[in-house]
């Protein structure tokens, strides 16, 4: 992959634009391919006997190019529950080049997300530092991050868009907001927000009550999950993925739209 000036620009670069049943293909190249994931598609394998993946999805879609020695590598990894774009690399000297990026922050994220509550500003910066929370207290649940004077810096930049008012008795006040995190922690958005005091709607593990994350690990989806959390997903979704220029090259962007449930 090249961000020199001699990359086309995407009006004219070829591309095979893609559908699949479990996500879309936002754009595609010899060496890239950006897709839309839905929530709750696992996006890559982490235990034996996982359901499809979105690893599993690309790599049927690409099952020509992985047997003439191009690999898949994801760039960014969203969480089963947020929907949005991924980035993910198609062979090996375009993933290291991705992840240089990706280290030297300069592929930009932003994220769209439903909460609860209005803000009092409509702009505001989170900037508190994250640790997992069973390294300084008790936590049921092993991979919940919190807050801690001892975690590693994280900050997140948020702009609220629109704020909904309360529909008794099914839904909350509300707010949806734009944030783009500047650092890239494990849940850093999702923990950052319910630091703020606006968890996400739907979010099983920061949400008001931590033992939904449980229940529906032990149960499933159930109607008294749905009066408890309004949503069966966390509402955040992956909105824009920028590469900004280098050495004069094009920037590369990328958006997708919130999806219907986050209009309420």
């Amino acid at each position: 992959m090249s961000l020199s000036p001699t990359v086309p620009t995407p009006a004219s670069r070829d591309r095979v634009i893609r559908n699949n049943p479990d996500f879309s293909v936002i754009d595609e190249t010899e060496h890239y391919i950006v897709v839309d994931k839905p929530a709750p598609l696992l996006t890559h394998p982490s235990k034996p006997g996982n359901p499809a993946t979105l690893w599993d999805g690309l790599r049927a879609l690409l099952a020509y190019e992985i047997a003439n020695g191009g690999q898949i590598s994801i760039i960014n990894r969203l969480d089963r529950e947020t929907s949005g774009l991924v980035l993910a690399a198609k062979n090996r000297d375009t993933a290291r080049q991705l992840s240089l990026l990706m280290q030297e922050r300069r592929i930009h994220k932003e994220y769209l997300a439903l909460v609860l509550g209005w803000p009092d500003s409509t702009r505001f910066t989170v900037d508190a530092p994250i640790l997992r929370r069973g390294d300084v207290a008790e936590s049921r649940i092993w991979l919940k991050q919190t807050v801690h004077p001892q975690g590693a810096p994280a900050v997140t930049e948020c702009a609220v868009l629109d704020r909904f008012p309360a529909r008794p008795p099914e839904l909350p006040e509300c707010s949806l907001i734009r944030c783009r995190p500047i650092t890239g922690r494990m849940h850093q958005i999702r923990v950052h927000l319910a630091h703020a005091g606006h968890p996400i709607v739907g979010d099983k593990i920061y949400g008001p009550d931590e033992n939904c994350y449980l229940d529906f690990i032990e149960t499933g989806w159930t109607e008294s999950l749905a009066r408890r959390l309004t949503l069966p997903r966390q509402a955040l979704h992956s909105s824009v993925l920028e590469i900004p220029a280098r050495g004069g090259g094009e920037t590369l962007r990328w958006t997708s739209p919130a999806p219907p449930e986050f209009s309420l």
